[in-house]
Parts: C-alpha cells; sequence; structure tokens
C-alpha cells in the first residue's frame, strides 16, 4: 500500500471559505466552545478548529489509505459532514473524540466498500510477541518512533500494519489520545484499544530493530 507524502494543497483548500477571527474567538478558546459557538454561526470559530486539526486529520487518512486521493476525499467528508451537522452539535465527549469518530466511520465504511482483502485486514488481531508480551516494551521505543517519524521506513512498517492497530497507534501518536479515548472513537473497549496498541508497537519495535 502506498503511503502519499503531502495532500494536494489545492484540494485541501476545497473546505469552504470562512471569515477572520472575530472579538473573544482566539486560539485559545477550547475546542469544544468554539464548536458550539460555529453551531450558533460563528464562521471564525470553525476556522481555528480547522486550522487547528487538519494536519493531524490529514495525516490520520494519508497513512491509511491507498491513494492520496482517497485520503484527501475522506478528510474532506469528515469536515464536510461536520458542517452539515452543526446545528445538531452537543458536547457529549471532546472535540478531537468528536472529530476521529467521524473519521473512523468514514474510514471503516471506506475499508468495507473495498474488496474482501481489506475486510479481512480489519478485523486482524494478532501479537506477533505471543500473549507474554508487555506493554513496558513501549520504553525505548516510543523515542525512536519520535525520532524516525518522518522516515521511510517507518512509514512502510505503518502501511504493514494490520489496519485496528494502525489506526490505534496514529490516533494515540498524531492526536495524542489517551486509552480511552481512542477506545470511545473506535467503538471498542479499552482493553481492545491497549491490547491494539500494544500489538502495533510490538510490530514496529521488531521492524525497526531490522533497519537500526
Amino acid at each position: 500500500m502506498k503511503v502519499a507524502e503531502q495532500p494536494h494543497q489545492s484540494n485541501l483548500n476545497a473546505i469552504p471559505k470562512v471569515g477572520s477571527a472575530e472579538e473573544g474567538t482566539s486560539s485559545e478558546t477550547p475546542d469544544t466552545a468554539l464548536m458550539e459557538r460555529y453551531r450558533e454561526g460563528d464562521t471564525a470559530a470553525f476556522a481555528i478548529l480547522y486550522q487547528r486539526h487538519k494536519g493531524p486529520l490529514c495525516r490520520y487518512f494519508l497513512r491509511q489509505c491507498g491513494t492520496q486521493a482517497q485520503a484527501e476525499e475522506l478528510f474532506q467528508d469528515v469536515w464536510l459532514h461536520l458542517i452539515r451537522s452543526r446545528k445538531r452539535y452537543e458536547v457529549r465527549a471532546k472535540f478531537t473524540t468528536y472529530l476521529y469518530r467521524l473519521a473512523h466511520n468514514r474510514l471503516v465504511d471506506a475499508y468495507r466498500r473495498q474488496s474482501h482483502r481489506h475486510e479481512t485486514a480489519w478485523d486482524a488481531d494478532t501479537d506477533p510477541l505471543g500473549e507474554t508480551s508487555s506493554v513496558d516494551m513501549r520504553e525505548g521505543l516510543e523515542h525512536q518512533v519520535h525520532v524516525r517519524q518522518q522516515a521511510k521506513p517507518l512509514m512502510t512498517l505503518l502501511t504493514d500494519l494490520p489496519l485496528p492497530q494502525r489506526e490505534v497507534f496514529l490516533l494515540r501518536e498524531e492526536s495524542g489520545m489517551s486509552l480511552e479515548e481512542i477506545a470511545e472513537t473506535t467503538q471498542v473497549n479499552r482493553e481492545t484499544a491497549k491490547s491494539r496498541v500494544r500489538y502495533a508497537i510490538a510490530r514496529l519495535r521488531l521492524g525497526l530493530r531490522g533497519v537500526s
């Protein structure tokens, strides 16, 4: 699966244009407050939300989709859905959880429309080191992953992960989500989310050993 490096800027700008920030709406305003303001018609609040989250969300799709075009389509679809449904928005969780729940659902739908091979991969959850592997193996690996985040070998290893493991890893690394937030976003229990993170780290650790 090929990983696109950067989205086409023209496609990223396909989201409707919005106004500049108004008094009382700043980069320090919490996400949920911004979304509530946007629900009431404050387009400047949406501008801040979009600028704040477009980078991580775009990378989330780019590193999971087969093509750049598909990543951009899903990226735009999430924002357009948010725009269309703004009047129904209610604060029930962190905005990032709300946003990535939309992204997760769009991604699952996209995989389901594709071949049976993708559907099978989505259900894969296996531990390459067996049941004895420990979450403690994160120590040391996180620094390696951070340092090599833009390196081609890591991107290749990420695309080779089973889809559920890749997703939780990206939610954790790109969005800084807790296990509880990852579980809520991907609609699994906390232990499943924890296992997927652990298995993803184990696979990446093994792969990085081979390119060290």
